[in-house]
């Protein structure tokens, strides 16, 4: 036989091919089971170009379906490759427009295509993935491991025209990543960001974050931030927006961190709460600095230094103390170090050696300046306050089989148990009843900086800051950092809520804009979890009612009573968070899928949003614009929408299909 086995070799590499088979991407989930960010099937086209019979043909027809230039697909068609791919994950309106063409060496993958189902909901702790399935950003790169999809290499068969036909092996069942279940509760996030929207707009603020965080297990129900950012669609958003703040910027706090300073000296015992301090009538001169108060103030108890956030009384507190002990303090608490989250770039913050501090470093870092922390890092020193002095860690995730963080303990407020040790002590429980007693006094007595963030009927506890921010040349400029963070009910703390707004414009003390979103958040939290006590206060019992006929939506009139959990999540995704009358902009409020929406029945010259609707209301939406949808899956509620909403509506209305699952997202 003439070239027998050449030909034959030739024949096999035409017929045969090799493929990487991946499998789907673990799915992120918050504590009640709904999804925030899961993968879908998709299709991506590809071309061997040594395949096209009819160039000019499989160009005019590839640029027209695509809607692109017929340069882009000509250049794409090299004769000298053998692979190439013209889009990633593209529609199914346009996978199936490409099939049904027919092209010779004009092929389609499965591939798989992330989405976010709530949009912007912790938009910037849940991060984003590129093209190829890989965490770029937040959570999605910090556990890549954990999620990634594993992946292996198969022979598949082809026609003469280089179509799939099969394979020689390979299956997909057991490449799928591992889901990961968080700690963050989707209605408590939501209840953060819409009071931190609210707040930043308000005041004008750069940005703005919360954290809220249940004390007894020291697990974080919310992470907030603001501007919103939406994962879907990470190119529409500045690298700033999607930079996970909480985590990445460390600021100088300022007197939040006075709390720290006087737990200390009173564990030192340097000081007790009755120690007289002289505050010298507001303005004290030492060596070649200054330091001032707002309020001109005589001898004040240490108590009452707190109260009324004396920047004078905690220098020389901090000066009692010494610059050694209040380092080690500091490093005890977590700063100067990134804390047990599972976070991408995260930032230690500035905390230089003591052995390095300058006697005015001494004064102002009692006050919070001239060291930094992040949002997170403030959480976890609070959390020591919050927990009798005791160290109590973070938790972000209930589950990670990548790492030794299984799911050790309860998710329904009560401790999970240390492992493998005992807990360290930082602080005696009779120091932090008085340093929580004086956090009270910051809030409810008369004088105390943060009255505003009283909620009626429980005793709250907290601390304002106002922090400068230093410029570029290291000077300290016009910008400033407004705080407060606090803890409820303050006799025996069980969730603790920081919020923090950078370089606010209309106002800029703590007291004055971050306090009120506090109270918001902290009572609608309580109200959620059913934690609100008989008041008689308009504002205690708007929230109450309003949270109790949410509950008799959700659950019916018998059930009202009961505390939201993983079991009735369900219902709960499809009646909570009844606060749109119609539509919101995307740059005032994020559109959230489990929301009660008004959609229009009006006829649209765009494609109308249905995601997170029952299947009869979609149906129902898209008949009105003379529009029968495909439905593809299974379940009664619409996932995934193709064309997109808010796009142009394709030629004659055509090629509309929707995905169902069983659950609401």
């Amino acid at each position: 036989m003439i070239m027998g086995e050449d030909l034959a070799a030739k024949a096999t590499r035409q017929h045969t091919a090799k493929e990487t088979l991946v499998g789907v991407r673990g799915s992120i989930l918050d504590r009640n089971g709904n999804y925030l960010a899961r993968s879908v099937d998709s299709s991506s086209i590809w071309a061997n170009p040594q395949l096209v019979q009819d160039k000019a043909t499989t160009v005019a027809v590839l640029s027209k379906i695509l809607e692109v230039e017929p340069g882009r697909v000509e250049k794409l068609l090299d004769p000298r490759k053998r692979f190439v791919w013209i889009v990633r994950k593209v529609n199914d309106t346009v996978a199936k427009q490409v099939k049904e063409a027919s092209l010779p060496g004009i092929g389609l993958s499965p591939e798989f295509e992330r989405i976010y189902p709530y949009k912007t909901l912790a938009g910037q702790l849940l991060g984003f993935v590129n093209v190829d399935d890989k965490g770029i950003e937040g959570l999605e790169k910090a556990l890549e491991e954990t999620l990634s999809a594993s992946r292996i290499r198969q022979i598949i068969q082809r026609d003469a025209v280089g179509r799939r036909l099969g394979s020689t092996g390979g299956d997909i069942s057991d490449l799928r990543g591992d889901d990961i279940r968080l700690t963050i509760d989707s209605q408590v996030q939501f209840i953060a960001e819409e009071a931190l929207a609210e707040g930043v707009e308000k005041y004008g603020a750069k940005w703005g974050g919360c954290l809220v965080v249940d004390v007894p297990t020291g697990d974080i129900l919310a992470w907030a931030q603001y501007p919103f950012f939406d994962p879907n669609k990470p190119g529409d958003f500045t690298e700033a927006v999607r930079k996970n703040r909480l985590a990445t910027d460390a600021l100088e706090q300022g007197s939040t961190i006075k709390s720290f300073l006087i737990a200390s000296a009173l564990e030192e015992k340097v000081v007790t709460p009755t120690t007289e301090i002289f505050c010298e009538n507001g303005k004290w001169k030492f060596g070649s600095y200054t330091i001032h108060d707002t309020h001109s103030y005589g001898a004040l108890l240490v108590s009452k230094i707190l109260h009324v956030s004396s920047n004078i009384g905690v220098a020389k507190i901090g000066f009692k103390l010494g610059a050694e002990r209040y380092y080690n303090y500091l490093r005890r608490l977590g700063f100067g170090q990134v804390t047990d989250l599972p976070l991408a770039g995260q930032s230690r913050g500035i905390l230089r050696p003591a052995s390095k501090w300058h006697e005015i470093d001494t004064a102002t870092a009692s006050f919070g300046q001239s060291f930094s922390a992040t949002l997170a890092q403030m959480a976890q020193a609070y959390l020591y306050l919050a927990n009798d002095g005791v160290d109590k860690k973070l938790r972000l995730v209930i589950n990670d089989p990548a790492s030794q963080n299984q799911e050790d303990g309860s998710t329904d407020g009560k401790p999970v148990a240390e492992k493998g040790k005992d807990a360290e002590r930082i602080f005696s429980p009779e120091t932090m009843r008085q340093v929580r007693a004086m956090l009270r006094e910051v809030v409810e007595e008369e004088g105390g900086t943060g009255k505003a963030a009283r909620i009626p009927g429980i005793i709250v506890g907290g601390k304002t800051g106002t922090a400068q921010k230093a410029d570029r040349s290291g000077k300290y400029g016009s910008g400033r950092v407004g705080s407060f963070v606090g803890m409820l009910p303050i006799n025996q703390p069980r969730y603790l809520v920081c919020v923090l707004m950078d370089e606010p414009t209309k106002n800029q003390y703590g007291g004055i804009i971050a306090a009120p979103v506090f109270r918001d958040v902290a009572l609608r939290t309580m109200a959620y979890h059913g934690l609100l006590p008989d008041s008689d206060d308009p504002l205690v019992k708007a929230v109450a009612e309003k949270e109790q006929q949410r509950r008799k939506k959700a659950f019916g009139k018998n059930e009202a009573a009961k505390t939201p959990g993983a079991e009735n999540a369900t219902a709960q995704a499809e009646t909570d968070l009844q606060t749109a009358a119609g539509p919101v902009s995307v740059e005032q409020k994020p559109q959230r899928r489990v929301m009660r929406r008004v959609v229009s029945s009006k006829p649209s010259a765009t494609v109308p949003d249905v995601i997170g609707l029952g299947v009869s209301k979609a149906a129902e939406v898209f008949s009105a614009q003379g529009v029968v949808p495909e439905f593809q899956g299974k379940g009664g509620f619409v996932v995934r929408q193709t064309p997109t909403p808010g796009s142009p509506w394709p030629e004659n209305k055509q090629g509309c299909v929707l995905w169902l699952e069983d659950t609401s997202i």
